[in-house]
């Protein structure tokens, strides 16, 4: 009843109100009037929701596959596929840094100019073959394993607990050791061939070991003249390091640094071949400086031989090639007196 009585007074007399909501009587009796009295909460304007304006249709596939993801068995052909999604495909070709790029501190040019050729040589039919000697000189190859890159030192530190798992310590020590007496007999083989001799019968049984090698490199040797070294060693007078050349001879009609390498996987480019490219250049840049040479290279060729006879890859590097690959050698030569 008192609740109807206030219902009325304030349709028939609204200017009253606070007159009402003075009245102590009406503070306790009805304290939840004071609350409906708040009429900024409908004053406010109504907010908006900035999720709306987004273009749905446009980002529908990006939700989708957000939300399809129900569990977190991800491979990185999805982590590729979700940042193309997101951010774009990646920039492969970025300018290359000027930064980065280095020269060598010492340069010493590959070919010597003042090295002197003879017009004549009476002696050019034998090839040279000068025994490697002891000495403290660093050779090419203990540069090259000294100085490799983490990456590299990764990949084979990998290979080599792969091939332990597979064969047992023991086990790859022998696969090692019969790799590098199959390397002897393949190059020694080839010595045989160059010189015109024949191999003895002793070897004939080792000869069934590197027969796939031979058979692979029959179509290199044939662009093959004028063997100048073989199995020789050389030396850079200058920059003091030494190393032993498996061969120096003209590859159709170039005179070329030649080395002989074995592999049981195929090596079709040049990049395959790792560290190869440096260590031609650099018993490139030996000949040129030693004075036991009366004869300058340019060029340098590396033959990949195959254990099941496939045809050789036979990678020709230019005098353009082996210049970039020499300035790399002179880095890495540095870095290696650097350490030392």
């Amino acid at each position: 009843l008192v609740r109807m009585k206030f219902l009325q007074l304030l349709s028939r007399k609204p200017g009253k109100l606070e007159m009402l909501f003075q009245i102590p009587f009406c503070q306790k009796q009805f304290p939840y009037v004071c609350l409906a009295t708040s009429t900024c909460l409908y004053s406010k304007k109504k907010k908006v929701n900035s999720y709306e304006q987004v273009d749905q249709e446009k980002y529908k596939n990006l939700v989708y596959s957000v939300t399809s993801y129900k569990t977190s068995a991800q491979t990185p052909e999805t982590i590729f596929e979700e940042d193309n999604l997101l951010y774009g495909p990646p920039n492969k070709h970025r300018p290359p840094v000027k930064a980065g790029t280095k020269t060598p501190k010492n340069w010493v040019p590959l070919v010597n100019p003042n090295k002197r050729i003879p017009l004549l040589n009476g002696d050019s039919n034998l090839p040279i073959k000068i025994a490697l000697q002891k000495t403290k000189m660093p050779s090419v190859t203990r540069i090259l394993q000294q100085t490799i890159s983490p990456q590299q030192a990764f990949c084979l530190e990998r290979w080599k607990e792969k091939m332990i798992l597979e064969l047992g310590k023991d086990g790859f020590a022998e696969y090692t050791k019969n790799l590098f007496l199959q390397g002897e007999l393949f190059h020694a083989a080839l010595e045989s061939i160059f010189l015109s001799e024949e191999i003895a019968t002793t070897e004939q049984r080792e000869d069934v070991v590197i027969s796939g090698y031979l058979s692979s490199v029959q179509h290199v040797l044939k662009d093959i003249s004028e063997v100048k070294a073989l199995e020789s060693a050389v030396q850079h007078e200058t920059l003091q390091y030494l190393g032993l050349v498996d061969c120096v001879a003209k590859y159709r009609g170039q005179l070329c640094v030649i080395d002989w390498k074995t592999s049981e996987k195929p090596k079709p480019s040049l990049k395959n071949t790792f560290d190869n490219p440096l260590q031609v250049a650099a018993y490139i840049g030996a000949i040129n400086h030693d004075a036991n040479y009366d004869f300058q290279v340019s060029c340098g060729l590396i033959v990949v031989a195959y254990k099941n006879g496939s045809p050789a890859h036979p990678h020709f590097m230019d005098p353009g090639l082996c210049s970039q690959y020499w300035n790399k050698w002179l880095l890495r030569l540095e870095e290696y007196m650097d350490r030392n």
